[in-house]
């Protein structure tokens, strides 16, 4: 399904059967992900819920534009607002993970009635250090040159490579190269202006506003990325209301590393409301 927003068409895959009797989950990728990316995981999620996964701008079926600033913060919340409200005026559930993660912990800062609960995987509040969001940005700025001279493949290739995604080179040579090719699916226009527009280093730190979330929030990441369950462990102190599980033998992306026990840890916390 895809919904016109001023012009731009963001693209939401959603569960064959909509039942208006029931909340909603949803699910938000990461940089370079896709709503596809969900699929093996709503396939073993409890029926009793609506799932709809969302193509950020330039990822996916969604549109790629050239106005970076259709990839803000201010922007994509915004964006996510109106699809929320088309497909109900109820509360609903977000599950975020890492980019995606950061927008919905955005949103639920910004729409907290529109929010039942929050799942956050591998994600962060911001940067709070004003020197180190500037050096991210700027590094993320060489990154966006290195997607513009170089071919939509060469940039998975080496985004791939990073020691944050090292646990993932598990999978057999044919996984990684699906995994790759969809990736590479896209145009490299929307990778860039994701970076310029949605960087860590241009998104305002939102530490401060964590204890405002009235809502049951968790938090969940891989034993194997010690950074994010780092940062992690640090700011589930901040919220009002917070857990923080770590899954044993996984690394960033937990749903696709280690999805049973992704499953199980967000099917628990489902069950709570």
């Amino acid at each position: 399904m895809k919904f016109d927003i001023n012009g731009i068409k963001i693209n939401a895959e959603l569960t064959a059967d909509i039942d208006p009797n029931k909340k909603f989950v949803i699910l938000l990728h990461g940089f370079t992900g896709s709503a596809e990316d969900w699929q093996p995981v709503i396939e073993q999620m409890p029926d009793k819920y609506n799932y709809a996964a969302i193509d950020l701008p330039g990822h996916g079926k969604s549109d790629s534009p050239s106005n970076s600033q259709l990839y803000s913060v201010d922007s994509l919340i915004q964006q996510l607002k109106y699809i929320k409200d088309k497909l109900t005026k109820e509360k609903v559930f977000f599950l975020g993970y890492s980019m995606g993660g950061r927008l919905a912990l955005n949103f639920a800062i910004n729409y907290p009635e529109d929010v039942i609960g929050l799942i956050l995987e591998s994600s962060t509040a911001g940067i709070k250090n004003d020197d180190e969001r500037k050096k991210r940005y700027e590094t993320d700025l060489k990154l966006v040159e290195y997607i513009e001279s170089h071919s939509i493949e060469e940039f998975i290739e080496f985004w791939s490579d990073q020691e944050l995604f090292n646990t993932q080179r598990r999978f057999s040579n044919d996984k990684l190269k699906i995994l790759k090719k969809k990736k590479a699916a896209v145009n490299k226009i929307g990778y860039a202006n994701s970076l310029r527009g949605f960087s860590t280093g241009i998104m305002p730190p939102v530490h401060d506003q964590l204890k405002k979330i009235p809502f049951k929030v968790l938090l969940i990441t891989g034993d194997l990325d010690s950074k994010f369950t780092g940062i992690n462990a640090r700011i589930v102190k901040r919220f009002f209301k917070a857990k923080h599980k770590i899954v044993r033998n996984s690394g960033h992306n937990t749903h696709l590393e280690e999805p049973k026990r992704f499953i199980e840890i967000v099917t628990n916390y489902l069950s709570q409301f």
